[in-house]
C-alpha cells in the first residue's frame, strides 16, 4: 500500500473546516451521501446505497480527525483530515492522508480532488 498526502488551501475558518471534517452532517456535505454515528461510536459512510464503516481513531479540536475503515482492521492504514495554518500567511489548508494500491495513486488523488471541490462549494471557499 502507498501512503499519499494531499494538501488543499481553502478560504475558510479553522472552526468551519473542523466542523465539516469531524461531524456526520459536515462529512455528508462533501465526502459521502450520508454519514451516521452508530451506537458503538463507529461512523457509517454511505455512497450510492453502499455502506462502509469506520472507527474514529482520534481527533483534536480544530486540528485533525483520523478514521480507520473497519474492513481493514488488520493493516496500519488510516484516513486523516488535518488542518494546517501557515504561520506567515495564515492560509488554512486541509491535508488529507490516505492509503491505496501503488497503481491507484493517480485515481485516488483525483477522487480526493473531486471531494474537496464539493467541500469548497459547500463552504463557499
Amino acid at each position: 500500500m502507498e501512503k499519499i498526502e494531499l494538501e488543499f488551501v481553502l478560504r475558510t475558518s479553522i472552526k468551519v473546516l473542523y466542523t465539516v471534517i469531524s461531524t456526520p452532517s459536515g462529512l455528508s456535505r462533501w465526502f459521502a451521501d450520508d454519514v451516521n454515528i452508530n451506537r458503538d461510536g463507529s461512523f457509517s459512510f454511505i455512497w450510492d446505497g453502499s455502506q462502509e464503516d469506520a472507527k474514529l481513531l482520534g481527533k483534536k479540536r480544530d486540528e485533525f480527525v483520523r478514521f480507520k475503515w473497519l474492513e481493514d482492521e488488520e493493516d496500519e492504514n488510516y484516513m486523516e483530515f488535518k488542518i494546517n495554518v501557515d504561520p506567515m500567511t495564515n492560509e488554512v489548508a486541509l491535508i488529507i492522508t490516505d492509503f491505496c494500491d501503488e497503481d491507484e495513486v493517480e485515481d485516488t488523488a483525483g477522487l480526493w480532488t473531486k471531494h474537496v471541490e464539493k467541500l469548497r462549494q459547500s463552504i463557499g471557499s
